[in-house]
């Protein structure tokens, strides 16, 4: 059983807080320099299957109720702020479960991340932009991408336990 005083439990917290705010620091530094240089639908080609583009998501994943009239930038806005404290109370909880805290951890950075952006600017600024001949996946950026991290790793991590408890 893990203790729970402040030098042993909470210590461990802060590497996966740290990670988490890497992760928020390069999520938003590169959308400062999307909108530092970008207009809104600029493209620069970088190979045959990439671009570089600016553009906003007003919805969530996919563009998921993006022109719903402007509540959706407030109500996904209190998921993630109610998933943040869920997510640090769950980090708090289990510190010691690396695959679990790491993926949590992923999952906290990219969804502070893309908070702040829905709180400045009501919209999520995406600019990674994958295509293959004419089809193209929906822009996203880093903090999608860990997000997407994170729910990878949480399903391999209970993968692994329920294999281990068998």
């Amino acid at each position: 059983m893990a203790k729970t005083t402040f030098g042993t439990q909470s210590a461990s917290l802060f590497p996966w807080l740290g990670l988490a705010l890497i992760l928020f620091i390069a999520d938003q530094f590169t959308k400062v320099l999307i909108l530092g240089y970008y207009q809104l639908g600029d493209a620069t080609y970088v190979t045959s299957f990439f671009n570089v583009v600016r553009v906003h998501n007003s919805g969530a994943a996919f563009s998921f109720l993006a022109n719903a009239g402007g509540w959706q930038r407030w109500f996904f806005t209190g998921i993630g702020i109610a998933a943040t404290i869920f997510i640090v109370w769950m980090l708090k909880s289990h510190p010691g479960q690396k695959l679990f805290a790491f993926a949590l951890s992923c999952i906290l950075g990219g969804a502070v991340g893309n908070v702040l952006d829905r709180m400045l600017y009501g919209y999520v600024v995406d600019f990674l932009d994958f295509h293959y001949a004419g089809w193209h996946f929906p822009a996203f950026n880093i903090a999608d991408s860990a997000i997407t991290i994170g729910a990878v790793c949480l399903i391999l991590d209970e993968l692994l336990r329920v294999k281990r408890t068998k």
